[in-house]
């Protein structure tokens, strides 16, 4: 009895509050579902992970060392990515965090060059912003790809210090300067000698992720990666 009614307050619910894909609005049969298969099948997968030398790597180059790099997606306005990444860090959907860091996760835990990886490192939000959205996108891709690649996550290595505003319109001499001492080492327990994968959203300039990374090499870590599920041409 019990079972009859939990499934038909759920068939109703399902009919009153549909759960719609995010890049088209189908209905979607699955509330854990986030994209319809015609959306997913869209998203431009990058293969980053596979490659040695890839892009986003060779982007690195010079500035820290790193021992790998992989973004999930190529990223360009207007896109179904695009669409998933707004829904995340402006309206709140936090499942679509836990739903790409999962598509994320799924690439690095097959490819080898991630295998020995000990630490996820999320890329923190200063304080503020972190009380204005009221959670760090990044924290939740990290435990996305937690979900299905078990790995420990890090909060609390490393924070931000400076406050900067939005850098979508900043060319990459303007991100570089924002972001000189924005991040400093705040726990080198959990990370010296371990091998360290930053988490982010989106990589364009690179910028903030070496502000981060420069703060956490100072934690002496055994090796520095990153990964990211969008990666900007």
């Amino acid at each position: 009895m019990h079972q009859m009614l939990e499934d038909s307050f759920h068939g109703i619910a399902h009919l009153l509050f549909p759960h719609c894909c995010v890049g088209c609005n189908t209905v979607l049969e699955e509330r854990k579902e986030i994209l319809c298969y015609a959306c997913s099948s869209l998203l431009p997968r990058t293969y980053f992970e596979t490659k040695d030398g890839n892009p986003i790597e060779k982007s690195f180059y010079g500035r820290i060392p790193i021992a790998s790099a992989s973004a999930a997606f190529y990223f360009s306005r207007d896109s179904v990515l695009h669409q998933l990444l707004v829904s995340l860090k402006y309206k709140q959907h936090k499942e679509v965090g836990l739903y790409l860091g999962r598509l994320l996760g799924y690439q690095l835990a097959i490819a080898s060059r991630f295998q020995d990886i000990d630490v996820l490192i999320p890329l923190p939000l200063h304080p503020e912003k972190l009380q204005i959205r009221g959670y760090n996108q990044a924290a939740i891709i990290a435990e996305g790809i937690q979900s299905v690649w078990p790995k420990k996550i890090a909060l609390d290595a490393v924070m931000r210090t400076g406050f900067s505003a939005s850098q979508t319109n900043s060319n990459r001499i303007d991100r570089w300067q924002k972001m000189q001492g924005v991040f400093q080492l705040s726990n080198q327990q959990a990370i010296h000698g371990k091998k360290l994968l930053l988490i982010d959203d989106v990589a364009t300039t690179g910028a903030t992720l070496e502000a981060c990374g420069t703060a956490l090499l100072q934690g002496k870590p055994a090796s520095l990666s990153l990964a990211t599920v969008a990666y900007t041409l």
